[in-house]
């Protein structure tokens, strides 16, 4: 059994490299934000926290990330090429952070992330397909590096899309991390296969996420801004391309898709909602599910952890899906979970009575006294 043999174990370092790098790099992101203007300034619309906070996390959680790989990610082929990537959007995006640039540029530069993944090599080459008598591989040929670049592309935008709220993307990308590396030990034929260099991937990825989140936990210090969400969103894009893309198994692509769910069909809706009030895709709202959830009463950690139960539900669906049959014993229990602080919480806000402000059908905030508004800030937060 892969249990047995401890396939684990190679996350292990990465893990804890990433983890104690990205907490130790934050307070220098602090200064060097504050030094740079790179600041998001609280507004009575959208961001609603208290004072004004740096906004360039995530450079540290990148040096997190790649130290851990420097350090410990020998084994995996295209280790340098990851480490250039997402080097690259980083910087991109924390000039971004600082400069405010236009979203036609921003949208070259998610599109440039994922030309290069192609370029270097790493590409969604098939797709699998189950059947009756076992899966049908799908050669993708020439679309390979188009699909390549959405998928990195969609990936950087769901991720961005999720950054709205303290703790909320950082810790739902470290869950779906660690369903991918939980999907890679499944899968491990080899020492040393591709599916161990995801686990040692998908460890380092967990560890920044868990040493930003030491300053990003309600109420944040420091906020990831463009280049932690684009970085995170890249990461994850690589790592499911290298490793859970890579099997030659039926639905393997859904293990992340299942798992993302949650910001993929805000994304989704955010794209239609926007589109129904006859507004730029590239404008921001306060309609996105963090927000909703912000504005009906809930805290900054009850969001955080409404998010984090969906993901790991999800999660555990994916991974049923994928191999691990016991897994959807733990889908239960966060199940059961779930529901009991559903309950306590209706309960709670019944005796409390209604919280405003609230969000109408078109994604604005409503504030009681106040007429309903759009943001007309171009960035000035941690999202779009």
């Amino acid at each position: 059994m892969i249990a047995d043999s401890a396939t684990w174990l190679p996350a292990v370092p990465a893990f804890l490299t990433a983890s104690l790098v990205c907490a130790a790099f934050v307070p220098a992101t602090i200064l060097v934000a504050r030094r740079t203007g790179a600041v998001a300034v609280p507004d009575d619309e959208r961001h609603l926290h208290r004072r004004p906070t740096p906004r360039l996390g995530g450079i540290a959680m990148f040096a997190g990330f790649a130290a851990a790989l420097a350090w410990f990610g020998a084994g995996i082929v295209d280790r340098w090429a990851v480490v250039a990537v997402c080097g690259a959007i980083t910087v991109a995006m924390a000039v971004d952070d600082i400069l405010d640039l236009h979203w036609s540029v921003k949208l070259a530069i998610e599109i440039g992330a994922g030309v290069v993944a192609a370029i270097l090599g790493m590409t969604i080459t098939f797709i699998a397909i189950p059947g009756v008598h076992g899966a049908a591989v799908w050669d993708l040929g020439l679309l390979a590096a188009p699909i390549t670049v959405a998928w990195v592309l969609g990936m950087q935008v769901s991720v961005n899309l999720l950054d709205g709220a303290d703790g909320v993307a950082a810790g739902v990308i470290a869950i779906v991390a660690g369903v991918c590396l939980l999907a890679a030990i499944n899968r491990v034929e080899a020492p040393g296969d591709v599916q161990t260099g995801v686990i040692v991937l998908s460890g380092a990825l967990i560890g920044c996420c868990c040493g930003f989140l030491v300053w990003n936990l309600p109420p944040a210090r420091v906020f990831m801004g463009d280049s932690g969400s684009h970085f995170l969103g890249v990461a994850l894009a690589l790592i499911t391309v290298l490793g859970v893309a890579k099997i030659v198994v039926g639905l393997s692509l859904l293990v992340p898709l299942i798992a993302l769910a949650l910001p993929i069909g805000d994304t989704a809706f955010a794209i239609v909602r926007r589109r129904r009030a006859g507004r730029s895709l590239a404008q921001p709202d306060a309609g996105h599910l963090h927000h909703r959830l912000l504005a009906r009463g809930m805290t900054p950690v009850e969001t955080a952890l409404t998010f984090y139960l969906a993901t790991g539900i999800l999660g555990c669906i994916a991974l049923t899906i994928y191999g691990h049959r016991k897994i959807i014993d733990a889908a239960l229990a966060l199940l059961v979970v779930s529901l009991l602080a559903l309950l306590w919480r209706t309960r709670r806000r019944g005796a409390l009575g209604p919280v405003a402000p609230s969000v109408d059908d078109e994604g604005f905030v409503v504030v009681a006294g106040r007429r309903t508004t759009t943001s007309h800030l171009r960035h000035g937060g941690q999202t779009d």
